[in-house]
């Protein structure tokens, strides 16, 4: 019997190592190879040329830069080098991750252009400002000229002309506090010592070595947009925003705001906390009462002087418009305010502004064509305006009742108020003039309440005051609501959005800001916090983001005492247990 000569070869042979990896774009599908230990920018430069730039006098051609990158889920630098097949997804300038990575790049690039012109100079990259831009100001010596910052932004421009690397650099975590210490950063030592890991990464660029808390572009040639800009005792390093990343806003004047930047800066200094560093100190110190009572009697003392000039403008003023950015703690500062106005003799009453919603079928919708629930004119503008005017007067009003069930709006409770009382309106719209279009400006009073945090990483790591805000919905979105972390962090793009559109814009027609944050919280959230971002599995849409507020809450020292809070904080609000929880101003209270 003869052998079959036909069978075929098996499935499964002997291979030899891939000479080459293989790339492939989320975003068309398209497959690049290139040999084993190629950079992922260089994918990039083949794939998608018109997303890389490569200088000043070549920017990218497309508003779309490519910044870094979502390998196998992960968020990596371009300088990466590729040792085995993944997939990529781009992460542009108008993603967050992207233009966090832009602006950090952008910090380092104007610390370096400041030593060469000015070795030993210090400079704090202070708070951010609304249309793009970092407020930053010298720590040593005096303020720079006009002429001195010419010179630091041609050499900047210098820098990105030349398209310098950043490179980055695992050292010794023994190596890290020497570097630092010669250098006179005595914030970055301070917080080394909080470091658990026994190295830390360091970046490089023209010889300057600084700890940055995130990754960074792979060189300066990335670093297209921007300018400076004189600005009293400081500069503006101005940048563009992420709904047009190659595009620089308009520098707009911010009084309201910069006053309480500058209130804010005063308390840091009353209380000893310069940042995360000194944070960390005081609390292994066994300073943490301290900072919590001193903070929270810098609170109420606000609250005061906020309650005392709408007293002193009575009788004329009879409204009091309270609005804020999500969980920046508006609900349990109107109530403090509202216990001070009746120290004064006045009696709060609280209007429901949910109870004035339109129909469901009349409701705006959005681009999506779905219900936009946010616009202005969800609200029934013209009976809120009669009402509110028909309480301040005196007369008798039946207020509506919003059933969210039907979509419908309904008759509810008939109020008449006296010359005593105050009405207190809490919503989205309170600083839009056109929510109250026929309410004479001087029967107004307008309060803007957001989480400002000045209390920085170090002088050059910025904890963006958006951190503190999505750090205290998860906490209380997961006590209150029964919501996950991926829950929270899924709903927040959309949350920030309607901010942008209906808040940050009105925000300087308030009489006066108030500062909601507190500067011993992230000692506190970061117990609550950290195990609800450690259950986002990897591979989750918003696995990125989780890691990142991880990575940022492991720098500071945790405070796991709750009962260390006053019970009529406003972080009760999130953390629970307040006693101003059940309270309602002016009516009776369960006890």
């Amino acid at each position: 019997m003869s052998k079959n000569t036909n069978q075929s070869a098996p499935l499964v042979q002997k291979s030899r190592p891939r000479e080459t990896v293989r790339v492939t774009m989320c975003d068309d599908g398209t497959i690049w190879s290139a040999p084993v230990g190629t950079r992922l920018e260089e994918f990039f430069k083949q794939a998608a040329p018109n997303l890389v730039p490569t200088a000043r006098t070549n920017p990218s051609k497309d508003d779309r830069t490519v910044i870094a990158a979502i390998v196998d889920g992960q968020l990596r630098e371009l300088t990466i080098h590729l040792q085995h097949d993944v997939q990529v997804e781009p992460v542009l300038m108008s993603d967050s991750d992207g233009l966090r990575i832009y602006r950090r790049s952008l910090s380092f690039l104007l610390i370096v252009a400041v030593e060469e012109l000015f070795p030993g100079r210090k400079i704090t990259i202070d708070h951010s400002l609304p249309f793009g831009g970092y407020y930053c100001a010298p720590v040593t010596g005096d303020p720079f000229t006009e002429e001195e910052l010419e010179q630091i932004e041609e050499r900047m421009w210098q820098i990105v002309e030349a398209d310098e690397p950043i490179t980055r650099t695992p050292i010794p975590l023994e190596d890290a506090f020497e570097i630092f210490e010669q250098q006179g950063d005595e914030d970055k030592v301070r917080l080394l010592h909080s470091r658990t890991k026994n190295y830390l990464i360091v970046y490089e660029l023209r010889g300057v070595r600084n700890y940055f808390f995130g990754y960074m572009v792979p060189s300066t040639g990335y670093l297209t947009h921007w300018d400076l800009t004189h600005d009293g005792e400081g500069f503006i390093l101005h940048y563009p925003r992420r709904t047009e990343p190659n595009v620089l806003q308009p520098i707009t004047a911010l009084p309201k705001l910069r006053q309480v930047f500058h209130e804010t800066a005063h308390w840091l200094e009353l209380l000893g906390v310069e940042d995360i560093g000194a944070l960390n100190e005081a609390i292994k110190n066994g300073r943490a009462m301290e900072l919590i009572l001193v903070s929270e009697a810098l609170h109420e003392r606000r609250i005061a002087e906020i309650s005392g000039a709408i007293a002193d403008r009575q009788p004329g003023v009879r409204l009091v418009l309270i609005a804020g950015p999500s969980s920046s703690g508006k609900t349990t500062s109107s109530k403090r305010l509202a216990v001070q106005l009746m120290a004064h003799g006045l009696k709060p009453y609280t209007l429901a502004m949910d109870n004035y919603f339109v129909d469901r079928e009349k409701t705006p919708l959005d681009k999506k064509g779905e219900l936009d629930f946010e616009h202005l004119e969800a609200v029934n503008l013209d009976r809120f305006n009669h009402d509110l005017l028909a309480l301040m007067d005196g007369r008798q009003v039946r207020l509506p009742y919003y059933n969210f069930i039907s979509g419908k709006q309904e008759e509810g409770d008939t109020v008449q108020l006296t010359p005593e009382h105050i009405l207190i309106v809490e919503g989205i719209h309170a600083l839009n003039p056109e929510l109250v279009r026929e309410i004479p400006p001087d029967r107004l009073f307008r309060l803007y309440i957001s989480c400002l945090t000045q209390l920085n990483i170090d002088r050059h790591n910025r904890i963006p005051t958006t951190d503190v805000r999505l750090l205290r919905r998860i906490v209380r979105d997961s006590r209150k609501r029964g919501y996950s972390a991926l829950d929270t962090l899924s709903r927040w793009p959309s949350v920030r959005n309607g901010e942008r559109r209906w808040i940050f814009p009105f925000q300087e027609n308030a009489n006066v800001m108030f500062n909601s944050a507190l500067v011993y919280e992230l000692a506190m959230l970061r117990p609550l916090a950290e195990p609800l971002l450690l259950q986002v599995e990897p591979g989750s849409p918003h696995h990125v983001e989780s890691k990142r507020l991880l990575t940022f809450l492991r720098w500071v020292e945790p405070l796991r005492k709750l009962d260390l809070i006053p019970d009529n904080s406003l972080l009760r609000e999130f953390v629970g247990r307040g006693i101003l929880d059940d309270y309602i101003p002016g009516k009776p209270s369960p006890v």
